[in-house]
């Protein structure tokens, strides 16, 4: 089995703390995994030009072939485009990790719940990871120097912990039950389910087959 596994990036990517932060974790968790874990950042992935249907489509599409998926559960309401790739996700059966590392409690669920709405939760082959982010960062500030020593010491800190939850995320039995048919076929589904130019260009059996291979060979199905 390959070492390395494909790590779908979902989260907020609508202003300069997002992109970067979204960098800044990825590349601290490709050293920490030492190349294990290397992310696929939609903010990364989409031409420049493409259209809103496009954009979908190349998100869809590389989430499908991803090994595995982390999505950012921040703020009082979800970013509503990782909602559906989360949903996406669940309905194909890819590992997936929740992060959250906004403080603040929120959602519907009461104290002992998810601090975001009912329905994204409960989901199987799924682990969540929260993270209190102002104590993190109150520690890593103490006794540093400058900002650059500030961010090497709180994102190591955040991506060991990744590299920890990851390998127990890939470990989380597939619903498939190593069933390579069933695989293709819920595959080719999820395929043809968004419509439109997704479903006449990558509808056939050849991309789902391609995809069940490559994360059978990792163990994944």
């Amino acid at each position: 089995m390959t070492n390395e596994y494909q790590i779908y990036f979902a989260g907020d990517l609508f202003d300069h703390k997002d992109l970067i932060g979204n960098t800044l974790i990825t590349e601290y968790l490709e050293k920490a995994s030492g190349g294990k874990y290397i992310s696929q950042l939609p903010q990364d992935i989409n031409p420049g030009g493409s259209s809103p249907e496009e954009i979908r489509n190349t998100n869809l599409l590389k989430l499908m072939e991803c090994d595995v998926a982390l999505f950012n559960f921040d703020g009082n309401e979800l970013d509503s485009g990782s909602v559906v790739e989360f949903m996406f996700a669940k309905f194909v059966d890819i590992p997936s990790l929740i992060v959250r590392s906004d403080f603040r409690s929120s959602g519907d669920q009461g104290e002992a719940g998810d601090d975001w709405n009912l329905m994204c939760s409960f989901y199987p082959r799924t682990r969540i990871l929260k993270i209190n982010s102002m104590d993190w960062y109150q520690e890593a500030k103490a006794n540093t120097q400058s900002a650059a020593e500030l961010i090497d010491r709180l994102y190591t800190k955040v991506a060991k912990l990744l590299v920890e939850e990851l390998d127990l995320t890939i470990a989380e039995p597939s619903l498939f039950k190593g069933d390579t048919q069933l695989a293709e076929n819920i595959y080719q589904w999820g395929h043809l389910i968004p419509g439109g130019k997704m479903s006449a260009e990558f509808g056939g059996k050849e991309h789902s087959a391609k995809i069940i291979s490559s994360k059978k060979g990792k163990g994944l199905i």
